[in-house]
């Protein structure tokens, strides 16, 4: 085995090497990497095709049987396998609680009921219950959820349409949304969801539940008419409204306005690609929205858009794939009118007001009062609204947020996560273990295909761009730097892209090395132009994982350059925690072509990122579903052996995760180094 003191010289990290290179071979080197090798179109261009190629499509049925059937196994495949995955499936099971508080007069003929319930243990959500004075028999009761409106359920036009259906002699619920009103917090924030996917357990079912536990509420009421439960609200509002109503059958009646699109829609604009709910991971492996649309059918559902939407969901482009999707499965059932849509034209803009409030009085109207006087037109009652100070319900000071709910996920994980004892044992770990890897990130096997620039020389070194392109879907850029004689090559990957790798080039060129600096997915030039990271929620959407493409790309550039050069594995260098995470796992999954890896600044463990209250907006490929619940850093780098692993300017943390590592390495054969 080699001495430590020349795998330090090879992969760059002798003292002689931590100097700065000569000004004069980064001045050539610098431009040569900020050169525009693919563009910014490009990627976004990939990863729109990428998402919309692999988003279902709706089929053609050939009766009402054959779709209702369908139907109810979609609806139970979401429920299971993305909204109650893991953990989540317990939470599904806990008892609905609800604690009834105060009234407070609203106005002429009805009251404000407050109260609190339990979406999931520990997590409380403050709702109110407009409630009119005079009950007689069943009346329709109707759920009314928020949208992404700081005010929460004190939101004007919110509380307008309740204070109408309550006028009306109707039963309206106001419930609070998670990141809005009193619970907008730091541990709500939609992006900190999937801290909990990251434990394996479904980020999305706390949203879930917030409705159905409302639901159970609504439903449980003397006085609600079982054949009368509808849902309504405005965008993240109408995302619940037609999550809820198609995955419940208890809802008779949906009006979501303004809140999704199809995911087809959504890879072309961009406007509509939705937060870290409106985008679960897998649920495009089962259902498009269109198939949500479908699944109301035959109950009346009144589709709401706004003709020029500031904010999405557009009524020109996404309302007729809706409509197209949903309208035959309407008519199979011979409920055609009750398949409804409105474009709003004033304002236009995104609203919920009262032009479209009245659309939905209409639907009222027309399916739970028919054949009764009903006027459709609003009540006057903007001297009722309420302030948020009125409308504010107590909640327990230590509520369940989505961090907290990770904390306590993360605390017993990984699970099985201690390594054999003996070597034998050691590799069949491995083996077994880095099937587990290759399944939890989605792994590809991508064959490279690569176009390369004229070559350009300075002394002694040739440099080539390269356009690598890989399963004719995505394509890499790559600057090969080759000095006089290189006898091994480096795969150089950096948090900044491969613009912020100068310095690091130069050294490994003074010490020999060819250099191959890329940017795979999601990075330096491969960086998507245009709200990023929610195209990396998509490509999970999808069913696909950030994290697997970035190390399936590293791994692919590996075996060509083995193959090109023919010098043997290559080492991987990666620069800063996002990069040494995806370089980890390409190592961990291409035990051949990548020889030795060197990481810089890696994390110490992933619950960092939930011990930092870390989103998903800020970082995407670290949220992979699952990941925690199998590996952390040291059962990933524990995959590297009998490799050598050299690590640069780690934390405390990481320099004691992975130092722990080093017996291990030798009793399988290899070295772990642990540098300044």
């Amino acid at each position: 085995m080699r001495s430590a003191a020349l795998l330090l010289v090879v992969l760059g990290l002798t003292p002689a090497l931590t100097t700065p290179a000569a000004a004069a071979d980064q001045q050539w080197i610098q431009p040569l990497l900020d050169r525009e090798i693919v563009g910014d179109v490009l990627p976004l261009a990939e990863v729109q095709k990428f998402c919309e190629e692999r988003v279902p499509v709706m089929k053609s049925y050939p009766s009402a049987d054959a779709w209702q059937a369908e139907a109810d196994r979609l609806r139970a495949a979401v429920l299971e396998k993305i909204v109650f995955r893991g953990q989540a499936a317990a939470w599904r099971d806990a008892a609905t609680k609800v604690e009834w508080l105060d009234a407070i007069a609203g106005g002429p003929g009805y009251r404000i009921k407050k109260f609190r319930y339990e979406a999931l243990p520990g997590l409380w959500i403050p709702g109110l219950l407009y409630e009119p004075e005079k009950l007689a028999g069943k009346v329709p009761a109707i759920l009314n959820v928020n949208g992404h409106s700081p005010e929460g359920k004190a939101y004007v036009p919110k509380q307008m349409r309740c204070i109408n259906q309550a006028k009306r002699g109707m039963l309206a619920m106001n419930v609070e949304w998670l990141g809005m009103g009193q619970l907008r917090a730091a541990g709500y924030t939609h992006y900190t969801m999937n801290q909990i996917d990251l434990c394996g357990a479904s980020g999305l079912a706390p949203f879930y539940l917030c409705m159905k536990r409302a639901l159970d509420i609504l439903t449980s009421l003397e006085n609600a008419d079982p054949e009368r439960i509808a849902v309504t609200g405005l965008s993240g509002g109408g995302w619940q409204t037609i999550t809820i109503s198609s995955l419940d059958t208890r809802v008779k009646l949906s009006t979501p306005v303004a809140g999704y699109s199809s995911f087809r829609t959504r890879a072309r604009y961009v406007s509509d690609l939705g937060d870290s709910e409106q985008t679960p991971n897998d649920l495009a492996t089962l259902v498009d929205y269109t198939h949500l649309t479908a699944m109301m059918a035959p109950r009346p559902t009144l589709l709401v858009k706004n003709a020029k939407d500031n904010c999405c969901f557009a009524s020109p482009h996404a309302l007729p794939p809706l409509l197209e999707a949903a309208a035959p499965i309407f008519k199979l059932f011979g409920r055609e009118e009750a398949l409804r849509w409105h474009v709003n034209d004033d304002p236009g803009t995104h609203n919920y007001e009262i032009d479209n409030r009245q659309a939905f009085y209409r639907m009222l109207r027309d399916f739970f009062y028919a054949g009764q006087e009903f006027d459709a037109k609003e009540i006057p009652s903007e001297g009722e609204v309420k302030t948020a100070e009125q409308l504010e319900i107590p909640i327990p000071a230590d509520n369940e947020t989505f961090n907290t709910l990770a904390r306590a996920l993360s605390e017993s994980l990984p699970r099985g996560g201690e390594l054999p004892a003996d070597k034998q044992a050691a590799a069949a770990w491995q083996q077994e273990k880095r099937e587990d890897l290759k399944r939890i990130v989605h792994a590809k096997d991508y064959t490279v295909y690569a176009i390369g620039s004229k070559p350009e020389a300075k002394d002694a070194v040739t440099a080539v761009s390269w356009r690598l392109q890989m399963g004719g879907e995505w394509t890499v850029p790559a600057v090969e730097f080759t000095p006089k004689d290189a006898t091994s090559t480096v795969i150089l990957v950096a948090d900044g892209g491969r613009k912020s790798a100068a310095a690091n080039t130069a050294k490994l060129l003074d010490a020999g090395c060819r250099v191959l600096a890329i940017d795979p997915f999601y990075f330096g030039e491969s960086k998507i132009s245009q709200r990023d990271f929610l195209y990396a929620l998509l490509v999970a959407g999808v069913g696909e994982r950030p994290l697997g493409l970035q190390a399936s790309q590293v791994a692919a550039v590996a075996r060509w350059a083995e193959g090109k050069y023919a010098q043997g594995p290559v080492a991987l260098v990666a620069l800063g925690p996002r990069s040494c995470t995806y370089a980890l796992v390409a190592a961990a999954l291409e035990p051949k072509a990548i020889g030795k890896l060197e990481v810089h600044n890696p994390l110490g463990s992933l619950k960092e990122i939930i011990e930092q209250n870390g989103s998903v907006n800020e970082k995407p490929e670290l949220f992979c579903f699952g990941l925690l619940e199998s590996f952390d850093i040291r059962q990933m780098a524990a995959l590297v052996a009998p490799r050598t692993l050299m690590v640069a300017g780690p934390s405390e943390r990481a320099k004691a995760e992975l130092s722990a590592l080093s017996d291990w390495y030798r009793l399988v054969g290899g070295t772990v180094e642990i540098g300044p």
